[in-house]
């Protein structure tokens, strides 16, 4: 499958930005049944400076900063992925998750993308005792790594209530886990917790998902969204688990970054230097090679 995707982020201010350093993670992975034929970003207004590096991890930032005074900042990234995956599993392959955890600790491999380094306590997924003890019950002696986490996914997606408006991006996972409501993020990190909690690494996932229009109706421009998900490493290889959705990760799936929680991952963050509020729309668009968008419409926050 071959996707085109959009993701176009605006900011406007009450009152003139006079500077801005960002940091932009908006460029698809390459690898994992991935492979990204184009990418290009734009920025209004245009950067005094941009670099591109990247993280211990492997994630792909660039670096920008803006020195003249802007009432809107605007950031559109394009891309063209082809995305061939293998199937996933059966639910109950591969090793025992008992024998996954020992392994890992007992490896000297600290290499960025080493699992040990997706196993320990990070700033947006502490080890919450609660959370760790919701996940025991999916984890029973000598059940595969991946049995036991495709189960603990959809014990969160029958447990949780899917809700934009009870959290927030910086909602702690307790607060979220106590709720039991969420968005993508939410469900992510409870699930991480819990993983991590038991002793398997686990990854944050940030990227997009493809929506299917319903019958007979046209893909509405900026309708899709940026998502997020899980990848549980099982012994041989990270594999991915979507709680959101009760799913396997798939050619649906399209990944931009994968970290140790969102704040590896952001797609935009850094620092601007001004006074009042300020207003963020989000437009997205995860168009399959040969369907054709329809009406307009936007994610606004």
């Amino acid at each position: 499958m071959i996707y085109t995707l959009r993701h176009r982020t605006t900011y406007r201010y009450a009152r003139p930005v006079r500077f801005a350093r960002c940091s932009l993670r908006l460029k698809p992975q390459d690898g994992e049944g991935q492979t990204v034929l184009a990418s290009a970003v734009t920025i209004e207004p245009s950067p005094a400076s941009a670099v591109t590096r990247r993280d211990y991890f492997g994630i792909e930032a660039l670096g920008i900063r803006l020195d003249t005074p802007h009432a809107e900042f605007a950031v559109e990234a394009n891309s063209r992925v082809a995305v061939d995956r293998p199937s996933p599993p059966e639910p109950e392959a591969g090793p025992a998750w008992d024998a996954v955890r020992d392994a890992v600790l007992a490896s000297r491999d600290l290499s960025g993308q080493a699992p040990v380094h997706f196993l320990f306590p990070s700033a947006r997924v502490p080890l919450v005792p609660a959370v760790t003890d919701y996940a025991r019950p999916s984890f029973r002696p000598g059940r595969s790594a991946y049995g036991a986490a495709h189960d603990l996914m959809r014990r969160i997606r029958a447990d949780f209530r899917f809700d934009s408006g009870a959290t927030a991006v910086d909602t702690p996972l307790a607060e979220a886990f106590r709720l039991r409501a969420g968005v993508c993020q939410d469900f992510a990190h409870v699930m991480i917790a819990g993983l991590r909690g038991l002793g398997l690494p686990a990854a944050y996932v940030s990227g997009y998902l493809r929506t299917t229009p319903p019958p007979g109706r046209p893909r509405l421009q900026g309708a899709d969204a940026s998502h997020a998900w899980v990848a549980v490493w099982c012994g041989e290889r990270w594999l991915g688990l979507d709680p959101t959705n009760d799913c396997a990760v798939g050619n649906d799936h399209i990944v931009v970054a994968r970290g140790r929680d969102y704040g590896d991952v952001a797609p935009i963050d850094g620092i601007v230097t001004a006074s009042g509020r300020q207003r963020l729309r989000v437009e997205v668009d995860v168009i399959p090679e040969g369907e054709e968008a329809g009406a307009a419409l936007a994610l606004a926050v």
